[in-house]
């Protein structure tokens, strides 16, 4: 399958997708970042795909994760977290043997996951989207730093479940944030798109 990371993104800034309890998006709305009560001491994980997140959440409704943020960061932020990631699982043409990867992967900043995308309705597509692990060391910079903006887009993706539940496909793809395909240097390419 297909590694690439699709995105909505200009030339400064790319959109990531983040679901919480209403308690921490309500804090992070007021700030215009992350503050308390986000955990700053636990990996939080980035995605720039709106419909894998919305399979993770069950469309804001799994506990916790019922308030859908749009977090737009700064590119530079995006880039030096990928240019730091190791993957969740030891690829041999990237890490060589178990051990090499066991140690990249215990000293990492950042973990890259793969994971099939998903259609409007769930199903898994012939593509793989990304997923980033923010780790502790870099959370306070993510928080502080990369965030230009955050948005609560949670009433548009309840609206675009109600409408594929109504089975109004076209209405709600319309609906859908313009994700394309996000260009990479080949360095950062090669450590993090290999095939397994």
């Amino acid at each position: 399958m297909q590694r690439e990371i699709r995105a909505d993104f200009d030339g400064d800034t790319i959109v990531m997708y983040q679901a919480y309890s209403p308690a921490v998006a309500d804090a992070a709305l007021a700030a215009g970042r992350f503050v308390t009560p986000f955990s700053f001491t636990r990996m939080t994980w980035i995605k720039p795909s709106l419909l894998w997140l919305m399979h993770r959440s069950n469309w804001a409704a799994k506990p916790g994760q019922e308030r859908i943020l749009a977090v737009r960061i700064t590119r530079a932020g995006w880039e030096r977290a990928l240019s730091r990631a190791v993957l969740t699982a030891p690829v041999p043409a990237i890490h060589g043997g178990a051990a090499a990867w066991n140690r990249a992967f215990a000293e990492a900043e950042v973990h890259v996951q793969w994971d099939p995308e998903r259609s409007l309705r769930g199903a898994a597509l012939n593509h793989y989207s990304i997923q980033v692990g923010v780790g502790r060391t870099l959370i306070r910079e993510y928080a502080e730093s990369w965030i230009t903006a955050v948005a609560d887009i949670t009433p548009t993706v309840r609206r675009i479940a109600d409408l594929v539940r109504a089975g109004q496909h076209a209405k709600a793809r319309r609906l859908l944030p313009p994700e394309r395909s996000y260009p990479l240097n080949a360095a950062v390419a090669r450590r993090i798109q290999a095939d397994a």
